[in-house]
Parts: C-alpha cells; sequence; structure tokens
C-alpha cells in the first residue's frame, strides 16, 4: 500500500493499480459520471470500480507524472497549458450528454449547481489535478467538487489557476503580461467564443468569491 500526497494526507492510498478514497455523500454522482466518460471513449479520467466496505470509493490509477504549484518544469510550458484546455473542452464535450439524461435531475453534488446546467464542471481544474507524460497534459483527477453549470464557470477558474492570475510568491507565475498570454492561449486552444471572453474577468472573480465562501471541508 502506497499513500498519496496531496489533499486529505492520510486518507487516500494506492493498492496495485486502484486509488482508494474516501466516499462522499456525492460520490455516486462522480461514478455514474465517470462510467459515462468511459462508455463515450474517453480516457482522461480514472475508471470507476464502486466502494469497498470501509467507506471508500475506488478508481484506477493514472499513470504520469504530477505537480503542484510553484509551476515549474514542464508543467509551466505552454504545450501543457495548451493541452489542459484541450482535454477540459472534450471533457465538457462530452458530459452535455449526460446532463440531458433524465436520471441526472436526481444526483447529488458536493457544490451547488448553477444554471444553465450546460455541462457538468470539474469544480478543481488546476495543475495540482492533471496528469501529464512529458508535457503534455492526458487526463484530470479528483473530481469531488465536480457540479453541472455553464462552461464558463470551469473555465474561468481554470484560467486563474493556470495562468495563474495569483499573487502569493508560491504561487504566481510571470507578470501580468505573460499572464495575459497564457490566458489567451488557454482561451484559443479551449476554442472559447469571443462573446463568452467579454464574461471572463467578471466569472473568474465571481468565482473566487463563492470559492471562498463555499470552501468544501473533505
Amino acid at each position: 500500500m502506497e499513500w498519496l500526497q496531496g489533499g486529505r494526507k492520510g486518507k487516500i492510498f494506492r493498492i496495485k493499480d486502484k486509488v482508494y478514497r474516501p466516499r462522499g455523500p456525492w460520490s455516486d454522482a462522480i461514478h455514474k459520471l465517470l462510467d459515462h466518460l468511459a462508455e463515450e471513449g474517453f480516457n482522461g479520467v480514472p475508471n470507476a470500480f464502486g466502494f469497498d466496505d470501509n467507506g471508500n470509493e475506488i478508481l484506477s490509477y493514472i499513470l504520469g507524472d504530477v505537480y503542484n504549484y510553484p509551476l515549474v518544469d514542464r508543467i509551466a510550458t505552454d504545450q501543457a497549458l495548451i493541452s489542459a484546455a484541450q482535454l477540459l473542452r472534450q471533457y465538457h464535450d462530452l458530459t452535455v450528454s449526460f446532463v440531458a439524461k433524465s436520471s441526472f435531475k436526481k444526483l447529488q453534488w458536493m457544490l451547488p449547481g448553477r444554471k444553465p446546467y450546460e455541462v457538468v464542471c470539474h469544480g478543481d481544474f488546476a495543475p495540482y489535478n492533471v496528469v501529464l507524460k512529458g508535457r503534455q497534459t492526458v487526463a484530470m483527477f479528483d473530481f469531488d467538487t465536480a457540479h453541472p453549470a455553464p462552461r464558463i464557470w470551469d473555465i474561468g477558474y481554470a484560467i486563474y489557476c493556470w495562468v495563474p492570475f495569483k499573487t502569493k510568491s508560491d504561487d504566481a507565475l510571470g507578470d501580468l503580461h505573460s499572464q495575459s498570454a497564457r490566458a489567451k492561449l488557454f482561451c484559443n486552444a479551449y476554442g472559447l467564443l469571443n462573446s463568452e471572453r467579454k464574461r471572463l474577468v467578471s466569472t473568474i472573480i465571481n468565482r473566487i468569491l463563492i470559492t471562498h465562501e463555499t470552501q468544501p471541508t473533505l
């Protein structure tokens, strides 16, 4: 058994090719989402294997490199940023049909949904929740904060985390000029419409305010 680093230290562990994480009231919805993505042939997320008798969910372990702040080395490259945006777009597109299912309305999520329900947001699409192979972002994990909302709600927070628009020395990367250039790269790679880009700054601000007001305790 190997204890995994990151959030909730001492509660997430790996046995061979499986990861065991504490189960929450929202975990059933997450597993249904992951099953849907698997049925669509999307391999950029873990596979779900149900739950054990000790209150844990069981997921597949994705091989690759993981990072955290400060963003240095391969996670700080344009290629990692661009491929992350493309991965998020692919994920969002595949959740549209999941939201359209009649059973979707009965699902419970950790965070409150925000209408219109366009996609299922990852909720925390940050550099510490993805897997890299080389400089390519190939997968995402930790779906605890997933919830239905407009695309821009997820994109705004992703850009805040990936640019990143942060001021602490351990989190910051570059100056405002380079940060703006990275934000544009992300928007272009995702294929964000110009009409949505005009809403981006206000969305990021609202998203950060909501995050501080409703920060969950896991």
